[in-house]
């Protein structure tokens, strides 16, 4: 494929990272986009949450695709940070939407696996628009702002003929993710483990998870056969699917320690049991096929967060 010139916002956090990384090895032109301070020389500040930062970066440039992840993460972060998430997920994709209406560029935006929220089924794309809302009634705050993203893209397509692929990521993890308190289970696993501090374990929970690079090198493959309208799950094999527990155990093991520190529940709030994902559109069109498997790639991620915190 020829070069693109290539914008991902909240390119320095840990998918973006990951995604410009995996860009700029196929040879394109990109430019990190975060309020992360950040070393690259493709990297400019900026807040999607201020029009005028973000409008500024096209006075200059034009670009072929916006890669939209910029967004505050997380259930827990959400209920206790309402305000900077509904301002960041909604009003920060309001203004892509904006410009992309002015500019003409197409955009890849990143929603997420929440949004099926505690539907009873195979969580394939379609369950969205087939189902009415009380059967996938979003668990969270975050839910609920990445399904307002996807309504507002499929507004904008439907009024003004914008271009939009819609992605919706499932349990990513892997190098360059840093740990907060509101960060997927497995680095706050391993960060636990790794420090000997306690952690909570919900038993009954079943996920798939999968590592970045699969999933950035599956959200890079959407410029190579963009099909504007589209929204695909992104995420592991359907045979790695486990109970959370297990997740614990393999970090565990990863880690050289017992589970001692482990506390063990039944159940926890504003979540979703058990997430049965379909992924056959992303094999189909963007090549998806998912190369490390739960075990080697927590032993990755251990590997990674003993390099960046420094752990002999």
């Amino acid at each position: 494929m020829e070069t693109q010139k290539i914008m991902v916002t909240g390119g320095s956090g840990f998918i973006g990272t990951n995604l410009v990384n995996e860009l700029e090895n196929r040879g394109h032109e990109v430019l990190a986009v975060d309020l992360l301070h950040n070393d690259r020389d493709n990297y400019i500040r900026a807040d999607v949450k201020n029009y005028r930062q973000i409008e500024r970066l096209f006075d200059n440039d034009k670009f072929d695709y916006i890669y939209h992840l910029a967004a505050e993460y997380g259930r827990w972060n959400g209920e206790e940070y309402y305000e900077n998430l509904w301002q960041t997920n909604v009003i920060g994709t309001k203004h892509m939407i904006r410009l992309q209406e002015k500019l003409g560029f197409r955009m890849i935006f990143f929603s997420s696996a929440e949004v099926y929220g505690d539907y009873n089924g195979i969580m394939s794309e379609n369950v969205m628009e087939d189902n009415p809302i009380k059967d996938t009634y979003q668990m969270n705050d975050y839910a609920i702002t990445k399904w307002a993203g996807e309504l507002m893209c499929m507004n904008s397509a439907t009024m003004f003929d914008t271009e939009t692929v819609r992605v919706r990521p499932v349990n990513c993890y892997g190098p360059h993710e840093h740990y907060t308190p509101y960060k997927g289970f497995i680095p706050i696993f391993i960060y636990k483990s790794l420090f000997d501090q306690p952690y909570t374990v919900y038993e009954g929970h079943k996920r798939i998870i999968d590592y970045v690079e699969d999933s950035a090198r599956t959200f890079a493959n959407i410029i190579d056969n963009f099909i504007p309208g589209e929204v695909y799950n992104v995420g592991g094999k359907q045979e790695w699917e486990k109970d959370i527990k297990e997740y614990s155990d393999i970090v565990l093991d990863a880690v050289g320690k017992d589970d001692s520190l482990v506390t063990y529940h039944e159940a926890e709030a504003f979540t979703t049991k058990v997430k049965t994902m379909d992924f056959t559109k992303a094999i189909q069109d963007l090549k998806h096929d998912p190369q490390v498997n739960p075990e080697e790639g927590i032993k990755k991620t251990v590997d990674w967060m003993k390099w960046y915190y420094r752990i002999e």
